[in-house]
Order: structure tokens, then C-alpha cells, then sequence
């Protein structure tokens, strides 16, 4: 087994690289280092998304010879299955690399295997270098193909009474620009986002990933609306910004499927309060964003509604892991909390 630890300024260099693929298309952010024999650095390469030279490859075709003794430092266990690309395994083992160091294991039910390939032309392989911390990094990806369904963030803003909306339905504007220009932020960076018929009616929302200035991101998430109530075409959810789908359904399972075989690896859900309670209480979700503003309305259009919970022992319980302030409104992550 080779000791990897000398390789971790390799490692955190290919997180680095990794992080420049995008967040988006089904594909994980993966990036390499290719090092000599001297643990000198003479190729990088990262993934720039789905269809596109994997990151092992593309840090090999920077090169025009292979120097013996060359070293492949992975983020992720090379893949080893061929889709629009052939298997990072089979192109390490023809490039004559000898050692591969890679980080997290690849949960994939096609694309595993990569290392055992390796190890088994005869090339030293090591996993788990810098394992938790690019779990971390990537734990969208990782999590939607462990679970076998788009990784599900839940969105909403509230006032600090908890309140979606005031008693006349209006909740425009609950939070702050500097919110909003999170969330938009967010969505140019995810797959799809889904919001229930009743939303689309009550808001007429468009469902766009905008800057600042309002100009349109360049990548779009797809549309997704979900009930069985008719819509009519000119709602704004229905412009040609960006592709939209209707489920007429209340299956959530159902859409997930349907949406996994589209690629979607992440989505956001944006409400309203009934769908959101609805993945709530089916426990479909791997995190909740909440953007807590400084207003108190009352009334009962709260930001989630029943979700199946009868006594505070049963409440689901959950970890704060950012909490920041985003200009007068505070911004909350959490996560479900793990059973111990």
C-alpha cells in the first residue's frame, strides 16, 4: 500500500481543479494532477461537464509522453463504465500510469469498479485521501447516486413569526436583494426546480436564474411544476427563458423518477407550503435553506404546514451547519439529523 499522505498537496489541488466543472448535468466535479516521479506537478485536468474529456483524460492529453513513474492523484475513484466517454480506468492503465491515488470511492452502480480495474493491470491504487473532506465538497452528487435520486433542497423564506405570506396571500417582497440574489445564485447553479400548481397560480412565478442586474444566467434549471390542476400557457412559468415540465401528479416518488432519468441530480424545491410539507414528511430532502426575515405578519400562512408530527418527541430533528446574515435577513442551513 503506498503511503499516500505525501500526496496531499496533490489532492487538495485536484479539489481545487474539481470545483471549476460545473455544478450542473449529471456529472460529478472531479479533478486530477498528474505528478512525476519527483512528486512534480506536469499535468492538471478537471471535468467540464457531461459529454467532455473526464479529468483523468484530460490531464493525460496534456502531455506527450507519459514519464515513467508518473503518479494520477483523483478526487474521485476513476470511473469505470463507458458512456459519451470511455472508462478513466482503461485510459490510466493505457497511458502506462503505474500509481493512482484517488479520494472518494464512486457510489455509482455503472461507473464503479474503477479501482479494481486498476489493481487488477497491475497499477498501485489507494483510496480514501482527503475521503471526508471531498465527501463534503461534493456531497450532492455523492448523495443523489448513493440514494439513487436527485439530491432535494428545501427553500422558503419567512418572517420571523414564520409566515410565508401575509393574510392577504401577498409575499412579495419577504426577504431582502441580498436574498434574493442568493437564491438566483443558487438556482444557475442546480438542475431543476419544482414548485406546486398552487404556487404557480398564486405567484405567477418565472422560475428564472437572474444576476443582479437582471440579465439571465447562462445556464437555466429546468422548470418543474407538480399537481393536477390545469394551467393556462401564458403563465409565466410557460416563457421560453427556460424548459419547463408538468407533472400532473401528486406522487412525489414518481416525479423523482422521472426526473432522475432526466439527469437531475439536484433539486430545489421552492414551495408552497404544501408541497414543502409534503417532502418533509416523506423525509425527502438532504437539506432546508431558510432565508429568516425581520418581519412579523401573523396570521396562517405558514412556511410549512402539517407534515404528520403529533408530539414534540416525534419532531424530525435536524443540525444547523451555516448560519449567516445576508443584509437584514438571516440565512439558515440545516441538514437531517443522523441517527446515532
Amino acid at each position: 500500500m503506498t503511503d499516500s499522505k505525501q500526496y496531499e498537496p496533490a489532492m487538495r489541488r485536484a479539489m481545487e481543479l474539481s470545483l471549476l466543472g460545473p455544478t450542473f448535468g449529471g456529472n460529478p466535479q472531479v479533478g486530477a494532477v498528474i505528478l512525476d516521479k519527483d512528486l512534480n506537478v506536469i499535468a492538471e485536468g478537471f471535468h467540464k461537464g457531461a459529454g467532455t474529456n473526464h479529468a483523468e483524460v484530460d490531464a493525460l492529453s496534456k502531455l506527450s509522453v507519459v514519464p515513467e513513474g508518473a503518479v494520477a492523484v483523483v478526487t474521485l475513484e476513476p470511473c469505470n463504465h463507458t458512456g459519451r466517454t470511455g472508462p478513466c480506468a482503461v485510459a490510466l492503465i493505457e497511458a502506462g500510469i503505474k500509481t493512482v491515488i484517488y479520494g472518494a470511492s464512486d457510489p455509482g452502480d455503472a461507473s464503479a469498479g474503477g479501482a479494481r480495474t486498476l489493481a487488477d493491470a497491475g497499477v498501485s491504487v489507494t483510496g480514501g485521501l482527503l475521503a471526508d473532506e471531498i465527501e463534503e465538497q461534493q456531497k450532492v452528487w455523492l448523495t443523489a447516486m448513493r440514494k439513487q435520486r436527485p439530491f432535494i433542497t428545501l427553500k422558503w423564506a419567512q418572517t420571523l413569526d414564520g409566515r410565508s405570506a401575509a393574510t392577504d396571500k401577498t409575499s412579495k417582497w419577504i426577504s431582502g436583494s441580498e436574498s434574493r440574489n442568493h437564491v438566483h445564485k443558487l438556482r444557475s447553479e442546480i438542475d431543476a426546480i419544482l414548485v406546486g400548481t398552487n404556487t404557480v397560480i398564486q405567484d405567477n412565478p418565472e422560475l428564472t436564474a437572474r444576476k443582479p442586474d437582471g440579465s439571465l444566467y447562462e445556464h437555466q434549471p429546468l422548470r418543474v411544476v407538480m399537481g393536477i390542476t390545469e394551467l393556462a400557457s401564458d403563465l409565466r412559468v410557460f416563457n421560453s427563458d427556460a424548459k419547463t415540465v408538468q407533472y400532473k401528479t401528486h406522487d412525489i416518488k414518481e416525479v423523482l423518477d422521472s426526473l432522475w432519468a432526466l439527469d437531475v441530480r439536484h433539486l430545489l424545491v421552492e414551495g408552497g407550503a404544501k408541497v414543502m410539507s409534503s417532502f418533509i414528511a416523506a423525509d425527502l430532502f438532504d437539506e432546508i435553506l431558510i432565508y429568516q426575515a425581520p418581519l412579523l405578519v401573523g396570521g396562517s400562512n405558514v412556511a410549512v404546514e402539517e407534515i404528520g408530527i403529533s408530539t414534540m418527541a416525534d419532531a424530525k430533528q435536524l443540525d444547523f451547519t451555516e448560519v449567516t446574515q445576508l443584509g437584514k435577513d438571516i440565512f439558515i442551513r440545516a441538514i437531517p439529523r443522523k441517527a446515532n
